[in-house]
């Protein structure tokens, strides 16, 4: 009975945002919504916080990217994100100047095939697309720098930096996150980089003689790398999982990468938020809990009173938790982690070594 008395005031025509998450979003899914929104802007955003997001579900196709995370991105809310390909292959569609319509669910979809025409649920844009976002990817990763072993985070950030420039091209401001990413120094990891268009296209130019090589497990130690520095050097680490995936468990694995793996002392992520819409009681990953979490090591079992887990739709809960971070907390210095990749990857190895020699 010591909670807050549920008396919300009524809502008027000039009720902002924030009065209203804060006011109306009483119970249920609505308050784990408000505590997702109060967890974010006014724990995760302190200046001593390394958030990582992840991305699932076809966000960027739907405008989120642009809408959502680049004004996070811009703003210094996020530090590092894991993504699925396709999430970074749709959102170069935007960057290169191409387009994608709101369209509808119920449609004979043999009809939309012969006329040319893709959709993922209600969005649809024509199948040229797809095409010149084809040879977009397979032109640049010709170019000789990509001609090499390298990490998805150094992919992205080369890829990043091309986008930007046909942006630059087109006179139009960023509408892709991959060119911002590459502008903030915003590492972006993909864990299965071979189930995406840019992967298939990868592939193509492997078959063709092309250089280009992905090397996963240059990921899982640079991202182990980013969360160990955070903690290292007296701060926190916070994950915001939008969705569930390989995503999501690329993101908290850190932790057991950490400890399980290469035997450092640790003790797990100290803020956890999840947007899901997946349950628990199948045994999914996706809709596995923060509780769970905390028996694989993936967090810190004394933060789990900081740990929120909003059952919501992503396209719903981003666009309104966007809004409220913005108002309510001023802009963060950005960290420029990718800039800072090989000094803590040689950070982590330093103290792997020191680990394995006492042991030994």
């Amino acid at each position: 009975m010591s909670g807050k008395e549920i008396n919300p005031s009524p809502i008027r025509p000039d009720t902002t945002l924030s009065e209203l998450i804060d006011s109306a979003f009483e119970a249920y899914n609505a308050a784990r919504l408000r505590e997702a929104c109060h967890l974010y802007a006014k724990k995760m955003l302190a200046d001593d916080v390394t958030v990582g997001v992840s991305l699932t579900g076809a966000l960027t196709p739907a405008g989120l990217g642009m809408s959502c995370l680049i004004p996070l991105m811009e703003q210094g809310f996020i530090d590092w994100i894991v993504s699925t390909g396709a999430n970074l292959y749709h959102d170069a569609h935007f960057g290169i100047g191409l387009s994608m319509h709101r369209g509808r669910a119920k449609v004979h979809d043999p009809e939309l095939r012969r006329e040319g025409v893709v959709r993922i649920y209600d969005i649809f844009f024509d199948y040229e697309v797809l095409l010149t976002t084809d040879r977009f990817f397979r032109e640049v990763i010709k170019a000789p720098e990509f001609q090499k072993d390298m990490s998805t985070a150094e992919f992205h950030y080369k890829i990043g930096g091309y986008i930007e420039q046909r942006e630059q091209v087109l006179g139009q401001e960023s509408k892709s996150l991959l060119a911002v990413a590459h502008r903030q120094e915003i590492p972006i990891y993909t864990p299965s980089p071979g189930d995406s268009s840019i992967g298939m296209n990868i592939a193509a130019e492997a078959l063709d003689g092309g250089g280009l090589r992905l090397d996963i497990s240059r990921d899982v130690n640079e991202t182990a790398a980013i969360v160990l520095a955070a903690k290292r050097c007296g701060g926190k680490s916070g994950v915001f999982i939008l969705g569930g995936g390989a995503p999501k468990n690329f993101l908290l694995q850190t932790e057991p990468q950490i400890q399980e793996v290469l035997g450092i002392q640790e003790k797990g992520h100290d803020y956890y938020l999840q947007i899901t819409d997946a349950r628990p009681d199948t045994g999914g990953l996706s809709g596995a809990t923060p509780g769970e979490a905390v028996s694989w090591g993936k967090v810190d079992p004394d933060q789990l009173p900081d740990a929120v887990v909003c059952y919501i739709d992503s396209t719903v809960a981003l666009p309104l938790m966007t809004a409220y971070a913005l108002a309510n907390h001023p802009p963060r210095q950005p960290r420029k982690l990718y800039a800072r990749l090989p000094e803590m990857l040689d950070a982590l190895r330093t103290e792997h070594e020191t680990v394995r020699s006492t042991n030994s």
